[in-house]
């Protein structure tokens, strides 16, 4: 876990008896007035003037400041996000609580509840749905000890929720852990302006010029909103998530980062808290997170979530074997995968703007206008990996990853 310096005084203790009331002192404050007593203003200073020689920082003035307030160096309790998926399947909720101290592992957590009526996840006579806590990050936003927890949904009887596609997903990987399934997730969206819901620095009622430049663009014509980007970035690796970069994408206003090499569950549970964490940062920016897969109509790329995925077989020698039988497998469900692959993906999968036609399957090496292309250098060294191009943005990585391990490892024609 990371550690930060708690240095913040525990706040004094009022008197048994209240202070003498010696004279009403009116002041005011940005146009609120408020009233003390001249002993309360004299306590005040006090506490103020001892608080900097403790900690050589001043006292909070703003919110700005309560938010970036140090802990007390005798404080143990840690704060926890719980996180969850909505009933939506693609909106992220979270709420915190107070723990008694730090932890290590999943198993020191408690479950918690929600009021499922309110995320379209219960009946309102039945409300309650429990908290499974599954994967632990670090909290960038809050720091220290304080942690973000990745849930799942259960009934209080303990059965999984329709909704959570987790569970099912961690039945299939566990069925198998001996084949060390890799993920890579290419997680494209948009950045849209709050007001207009316009990609951002697109010009009012208009478009940019057309796409060409953009695409791991530099510069104030080019890139718009690499603030976000890099502080997601650091977010990301201050969290314990394997990022292994962040890109501009050839629609202007549209970016990429990637998730991975990620094993088995665990890339669900990475991709979920990165979305989460581009969320809040976006939140904070007052820009609005897109992950729909052809945001902007026309001669526009859409935004999808490609899934690199291998074995510890594709990646050994002899390798080639096993991801050409699994790419014939992915042929034969083609239909059932598009259907899981995201919702509105026919406006993207058109066979125009680095896609194939999500009516037929197609492979190939190098290819960016195929279903599943393999990389030059698996083909040269004949082991390797594979790139599942067909995931639209909003895709549930839950079902996309295990559909994948499913239908290349497990599934037998």
């Amino acid at each position: 876990m990371g550690t930060f310096s708690l240095a913040f005084p525990l706040p004094r203790k009022r008197p048994a008896s209240p202070l003498p009331r010696l004279r009403r002192i009116d002041h005011e404050n940005g146009g609120v007035h408020s009233t003390s007593t001249v002993a309360e203003q004299s306590r005040f200073e006090s506490q103020k003037k001892q608080s900097k020689v403790r900690t050589g920082t001043r006292m909070a003035a703003t919110v700005d400041d309560l938010l970036r307030l140090e802990m007390p160096a005798d404080e143990k309790r840690i704060i926890a996000e719980y996180i969850w998926v909505g009933g939506s399947g693609l909106d992220l909720r979270s709420k915190p609580r107070t723990l008694p101290g730090p932890v290590k592992s999943v198993s020191e957590l408690p479950n918690w509840n929600y009021d499922g009526s309110s995320t379209g996840q219960a009946p309102g006579e039945d409300s309650e749905v429990i908290l499974y806590p599954q994967a632990i990050f670090r909290d960038p936003f809050r720091g220290g000890d304080n942690i973000l927890v990745m849930c799942d949904c259960y009934t209080p009887q303990g059965e999984p929720i329709p909704t959570n596609t987790r569970y099912a997903a961690n039945k299939l990987f566990e069925q198998a852990l001996e084949t060390e399934p890799w993920f890579g997730l290419e997680q494209e969206y948009t950045l849209l302006e709050k007001e207009r819901k316009w990609p951002l620095g697109w010009p009012v009622n208009g478009y940019p010029g057309a796409q060409g430049p953009y695409y791991c663009g530099v510069g104030a014509d080019k890139a718009w909103g690499r603030r976000i980007v890099d502080a997601h970035y650091k977010a990301c690796v201050y969290a314990g998530i394997t990022i292994s970069g962040t890109n501009g994408e050839v629609m202007p206003g549209q970016w990429e980062f990637q998730v991975g090499p990620a094993v088995g569950i665990a890339a669900g549970d990475e991709l979920w808290v990165a979305r989460y964490l581009l969320e809040r940062i976006t939140e904070m920016e007052g820009v609005i997170l897109s992950l729909d897969p052809k945001p902007v109509e026309g001669d526009w790329n859409g935004a999808g979530c490609h899934c690199n995925f291998s074995t510890k077989a594709m990646r050994e020698d002899g390798g080639w074997e096993v991801i050409m039988e699994g790419v014939k497998n992915l042929e034969l469900r083609h239909k059932e995968h598009i259907k899981a692959y995201g919702e509105g993906n026919e406006r993207r999968l058109t066979g125009r703007h680095e896609t194939a036609s999500m009516d037929r399957f197609s492979w190939a090496v190098a290819s960016r206008g195929t279903s599943v292309r393999i990389g030059r250098d698996t083909e040269a060294k004949k082991k390797g990996y594979m790139e599942d191009r067909r995931p639209a943005s909003n895709m549930d990585p839950y079902v996309v990853t295990s559909l994948v391990f499913d239908t290349t490892t497990l599934w037998k024609p």
